[in-house]
């Protein structure tokens, strides 16, 4: 399967419940103990081999104990319902890791506990200039992005940050989950925590952009 050439280019949003930014991006450990949120994508334009994946979405949710390269981890992988099976096949290969990319086959390694993946319909906003998503997925998933604010004067506070050796993203701009709920096997319930917003390019060699 690594043979396989494939590109997923797209928006890209994680929120978790550490504390913007997410020092998970910096020294390694979250700010609370362990790691519990979402991560997921929408493809502007993307393949696997001869299988096109333009337009489709993809959501995982997560828990891990304490710091994801500690593992014993929880994951529920979402798919778009709109997949047809050659292209739910292709994106739950991509991120099981097994056709390659670092970041994926990292997180992959981390893994103890995989839920069956649920096909599904995924409701995706991204703005990222506006620091604003929505993420929602009925009996699983809401989460809400929103900029961030500075206590004194409630205006906005623009913050990216810039990971040149990243494997996730290569830069992100910082805002707050204002809501982040879990509702399906995997259940949290958090609120004003950390979400990243990135444009992303991920091939079989690694993130591009």
């Amino acid at each position: 399967m690594s043979k396989v050439e494939w590109k997923m280019k797209g928006h890209y949003i994680k929120n978790c419940n550490c504390t913007a930014s997410c020092p998970c991006d910096t020294t390694g450990f979250p700010s609370q103990k362990g790691c519990e949120g979402m991560a997921g994508m929408e493809i502007t334009e993307g393949n696997f081999g001869d299988v096109r994946l333009d337009g489709l979405k993809w959501i995982a949710l997560y828990d891990w104990p304490g710091a994801l390269h500690e593992g014993s981890g929880v994951l529920q992988p979402l798919v778009d319902e709109r997949a047809t099976a050659e292209q739910r096949n292709a994106l739950l290969t991509i991120l099981s890791g097994q056709a390659g990319n670092a970041w994926f086959e990292f997180l992959a390694s981390t893994i103890t506990t995989l839920h069956e993946p649920k096909f599904v319909p995924i409701q995706f906003e991204f703005d990222k200039k506006k620091r604003h998503a929505r993420v929602t997925v009925p009996g699983f998933l809401e989460t809400v992005s929103e900029a961030l604010k500075i206590p004194l004067t409630d205006k906005q506070q623009r913050v990216i940050v810039n990971m040149p050796g990243g494997m996730e993203y290569k830069e992100m701009e910082v805002a707050e989950s204002a809501v982040l709920k879990g509702t399906g096997t995997i259940r949290f319930d958090y609120h004003n925590t950390h979400s990243s917003l990135a444009d992303v390019e991920h091939t079989q060699a690694g993130l591009v952009s």
